[in-house]
């Protein structure tokens, strides 16, 4: 075996001193623990075009990263049903500095032009983000019910279970409106035990309730504080539902979508919907 050699050129790092375990035969690595020669092997591109590994990479690396804030919001549920809202103020933190990162990703996608993607995009058959399960377990989870969004999961009888029950459970919303009741706050009983599978319609007495929070924000502080957590939360997912409409749109134009939406037609209008709208309405009222 060749006597390894001591690289003592002046752009080389000293490591005289440091006591560097060289020898990880016997010994968990850095990749041994994050199972990257198998997360390595996840991009496996369908076709030779260059710029097709991108759009994978992109697209795995968002699933990832909507796989923690699946963790964070189910576990700030928990929390705010328990009435433990500052752990749950971590997680929400947590999940909009990740909502920074996915919005970024748009950034980076943008750079695949018209004709790099036209050169690939047939080998995506009907697969589409429409069909993230994970994308849409998080928009239930954050309270933008629509049963039928969940229909193109029946086939995957585990991941329809799945989708199913964040669809049914009350959502950080939900539950949000649950403590505000528990604390006093008048909150209309057919709110709080509604069918959580519909889609929330505002009530004026709600946003009276949020805005008792905001006039006396010093008594209800925590409170005041959640509510602009939530805020914060359906902010940023409209920056990355934006970001995501125009990016489509510098890339495929009014083509219609590989899932057989319509494409940015179909994106411009989730623009509008709102998760919480009696927060947004309360800052009229103020």
């Amino acid at each position: 075996m060749p006597e390894l050699t001591s690289d003592k050129s002046a752009h080389a790092v000293d490591l005289s001193g440091e006591n560097v375990h060289w020898d990880l035969r016997e010994s968990m690595s850095y990749a041994d623990y994050l199972r990257l020669p198998e997360l390595l092997a996840c991009q496996r591109p369908l076709t030779e075009r260059h710029d097709e590994l991108l759009f994978v990479i992109i697209h795995q690396a968002s699933e990832l990263w909507m796989k923690l804030c699946l963790h964070e919001i189910t576990a700030a549920i928990r929390q705010i049903r328990a009435d433990d809202l500052g752990p749950a103020f971590k997680m929400m933190a947590r999940v909009a500095r990740i909502q920074v990162n996915l919005i970024q990703s748009w950034e980076i996608l943008s750079t695949l032009t018209p004709a790099d993607y036209s050169s690939f995009r047939s080998a995506l058959g009907r697969s589409s983000g429409f069909q993230s399960f994970q994308y849409r377990m998080l928009e239930f989870r954050l309270g933008n019910k629509h049963a039928d969004m969940a229909r193109v999961f029946e086939s995957k009888p585990e991941i329809f279970a799945e989708v199913q029950r964040a669809l049914i459970e009350p959502s950080i919303y939900d539950e949000s409106l649950a403590l505000l009741a528990r604390r006093g706050l008048k909150i209309p009983e057919d709110k709080l035990s509604r069918d959580f599978s519909h889609g929330y319609v505002a009530d004026p007495q709600v946003t009276a309730a949020w805005r008792e929070v905001y006039r006396d924000a010093e008594r209800h502080w925590d409170l005041y504080e959640l509510a602009e957590k939530l805020v914060d939360l359906e902010y940023r997912f409209h920056l990355w539902r934006f970001s995501h409409m125009k990016t489509v749109e510098r890339i495929i134009g009014a083509k219609p979508g590989t899932g057989g939406t319509s494409g940015v037609a179909y994106l411009q209008k989730a623009l509008a919907l709102r998760f919480y709208p009696e927060l947004w309405d309360v800052r009229t009222e103020i």
